[in-house]
Order: structure tokens, then sequence, then C-alpha cells
């Protein structure tokens, strides 16, 4: 529990697109821009009269330095509200909540927007390190006998483009791609092709109900609609796959491991461009504007992991705020875990049930036991939806608040794995 109450106010989310091998038609800026503007628009405050705004964002293109000063000035806070950006690669959204949250229990802000970003399919080509030398001799010639000896040396395999999120996506210290790290985790705990399939068809099937229930679309408390330059309108979440099946999704090859591995793109969350907002407030705040919230933010927590395994960050970050509250794993109301990989969100439950994993990693004395998977990603995940690095931790937070309400429930844990060896979590109750 914090020194001062964090109040949740309002929230927002573009839809989530998926990319399809070209530039998405938002810059991540866009997508704030969008979804920003629409959320302050019906609060009962001016924008300008924000004390800060926070974005989180993993990937922003090289014209979007600091990303949060850019949303906050196009969406009307207007010159004095400061804007800034950090960066804690898939946990960057519900950082910027967490920083959010320290500001207002500091008493340095009262009214915080904050949230996160990314247009993933905007990712940068790079050249190599090798044609990047040789344009750096090529810009020291000045006769032309020079630029011809200088031509002589180019090799058409400088050319080849360095493709910049598949450098995002793998760790530096391991060097293994999320991906690989999946793996890890299905050969450490046992789980199947079979198995990773089936809780993808569940997440396509519980976003495809969500939808077709108005829950996740346009309008229905979650999603603001997105609007194009040449008038398109995006009102849905459009990685969802209506036809998933055991027998599709089982003539997919896998990615990562292409001899052994299981992991394959049908059960791994989507590349994908979104953005997320929540309006956090003191109690201050509250009173002053006459703002209704909508719940609290009542514990958060970050932790460290091997990065070879770091799927398993949401039970390395949850596990201490249940110890703090006292919480068993099914006192929670629901949980949203985000979807990087199937294998990983299943290798979370199985570690919570391993006596060894929670004695000798976790320093309990038995195992948490079993999680009900009927309180977990109610409304699927980011196999379904997508996983704009980014934006995906405020998402789940702003998610597990609307489910909280929409069900009449109190208390649920939001957590993700990071790139790195990293988990992050977050306490919510609904008022």
């Amino acid at each position: 529990m914090y020194a001062r109450p964090v109040y949740i106010v309002d929230g927002a989310r573009t839809p989530f697109l998926k990319a399809r091998n070209r530039p998405g038609p938002f810059a991540a800026s866009d997508l704030a821009t969008q979804a920003g503007r629409t959320l302050l628009l019906r609060q009962k405050f001016e924008p300008s009269e924000l004390d800060e705004v926070i974005l989180g964002c993993a990937a922003p293109s090289v014209d979007e330095v600091n990303i949060g000063r850019v949303a906050a000035l196009r969406m009307g806070c207007g010159q004095k509200v400061p804007g800034w950006t950090v960066m804690r690669n898939c946990a960057s959204g519900m950082q910027a909540l967490d920083s959010g949250v320290n500001n207002i229990v500091a008493g340095r802000s009262n009214l915080v927007l904050a949230g996160g970003v990314d247009a993933l399919s905007r990712a940068p080509l790079l050249v190599s390190d090798a044609m990047t030398l040789w344009l750096a001799d090529w810009y020291q010639t000045k006769s032309l006998g020079q630029k011809a000896r200088q031509l002589t040396k180019l090799r058409l395999k400088y050319l080849t483009p360095v493709i910049g999120i598949m450098k995002g996506l793998t760790d530096p210290i391991v060097g293994l791609l999320m991906g690989q790290t999946a793996e890890n985790l299905a050969y450490r705990f046992g789980i199947t092709r079979e198995q990773m399939d089936a809780f993808s068809i569940r997440s396509h099937q519980r976003v495809a109900a969500a939808q077709d229930a108005g829950r996740l679309a346009a309008g229905g408390g979650e999603l603001e609609a997105l609007y194009d330059a040449d008038g398109n309108t995006y009102t849905l979440d459009d990685g969802l796959r209506r036809d998933a099946s055991i027998d599709k999704l089982g003539k997919l090859k896998p990615f990562f491991d292409r001899k052994f591995g299981n992991v394959t793109p049908g059960n791994s969350s989507q590349i994908t461009d979104g953005g997320a907002w929540l309006i956090l407030a003191s109690e201050e705040a509250v009173a002053r504007h006459e703002l209704e919230p909508l719940g609290r933010i009542i514990d958060s927590e970050w932790a460290g992991l091997d990065p070879a395994q770091m799927g398993l960050g949401p039970v390395h970050a949850a596990t201490p705020i249940l110890k703090r509250h006292g919480l068993a794993l099914n006192d929670l109301d629901y949980w949203e875990i985000n979807e990087a990989f199937a294998a990983q969100v299943l290798a979370c439950l199985a570690a919570w049930t391993d006596e060894a994993y929670c004695r000798d990693q976790l320093g309990l004395d038995r195992a948490l036991g079993a999680l009900d998977e009927n309180k977990l990603n109610v409304d699927g995940g980011a196999v379904a939806l997508g996983h704009p690095v980014g934006a995906s931790g405020a998402r789940i937070v702003l998610h597990l608040l609307n489910t909280l309400r929409r069900n009449r429930a109190k208390r649920g844990i939001a957590a993700i794995c990071i790139g790195g060896g990293l988990g992050g979590a977050m306490l919510v109750e609904a008022l």
C-alpha cells in the first residue's frame, strides 16, 4: 500500500494493428496522439492542467526523440506540461505508470497521463557495419581517382540490410532471440507443441468473443477508433484469427529452433502497432476536479532473473506482491499476464506449481499451486491481439481494471515478462 492513494481515473487505447511486412499507416506518435486526445477530450479538466505526461516506448523513430514530449504537445497539453519518455523493453508502458505513481506518492505530481506506444511495423532497416565503414571512407574521397578506387572496394554483401526489430528482439547478453528463451522454458517444464497451440487457439477465441460482445471494439469502453490520412477507420484489433484451429496452427513450422523447437508464429505474439494511456490522480486531484475514479493502483514490483529464462518474469514480480499482501494466487479475482509466447505463460503457471522452483528461485516454503485459468486473460491476450512492446504493459493494466469493474470484482494483478531478464507486476483494485 502506498503512502498516498493513487487513483486510475480513465484510460483508452488504440486498436492494435498487425504489421504486414511493411510500414503501417501510423507512426508511434500518431497512435499516442489519437488515443490520448480522445481520452483527454472527455475529462473534466483541461489537458494543460496535467502535471506531466509519461510515455513508454521501446523503439521510437529517429524523428520522434523524446516521444513523450512530442505526444504531449500534439495532444494540446501546452508548452508548460512536461512530457518525457521511459524505456523498460516490454514493460515500458507499465514503467510509465509506475513512474507516475511514484511522483504522485512523493507529492511531486497530482494529475498524470501515463502509458505506452510502439509502431513496430516501422522499425528501421539498418546498414551493416561494413557498409558504414565503406561510406565513412567514401565521404573522405575528393578526387575522381580516389572515388574510383573506393568503388572497387564496395561489395554486394555490404548492401544487405540489417533488420532492426530482429536486433531489438535479441538479448545482447545471452545472444538469444526472445523466442529462443521461450523454447528454453518449454524444455524446462515439458510444455508440448499441442499445449502451446491449444493455448493460442483459446486466446483467439476469447478475443473473438470479446469483440462480438463489444468489449474489444471502439466505443466499448477501452478502444478508441483510429483514422488515417486516407480517411480509413480502424475500430478493431486486426491480428485476430477467427479460424484458428489445431490443424491450421499445426502446419506452421518452428521459427526460432527450426530443427527441435515448437515455438511458431502461431503460438507467439504478433509484431504490432498500438498505444495505450491511463490517467492517474492523487486524492487532491480527484477532489479538485470532481473526478470519479475507476480504481486504484495498490502495489507494484520489478524483478530480475536469468535473461535466458526471461519469460518467467511475471512469476518473479507477482510473487513478492502476493507475499506482502498475504494473498494466494486464487485470492485475486482476475489476472492479466502478457502473452509474449504461449509457452511463456504456460511456463509461469507451471513454475508456481513446481516445489523446487518455488523453493530455490522464489524463496518460498512450498509451491503456490495452480492458478485458476478461468481467471487468467479472460478476453484473450497478445497471441491474438499482438504485442506493441511499449504499449503492452499499460494495456494489461487498463484491461484488467475494465474486467474487474465489468464483473463487479475487486482485485487483480497485471504482470509482464521483459526482455533482458526482468519482470513487472501491478496490483490493481476496482472501485
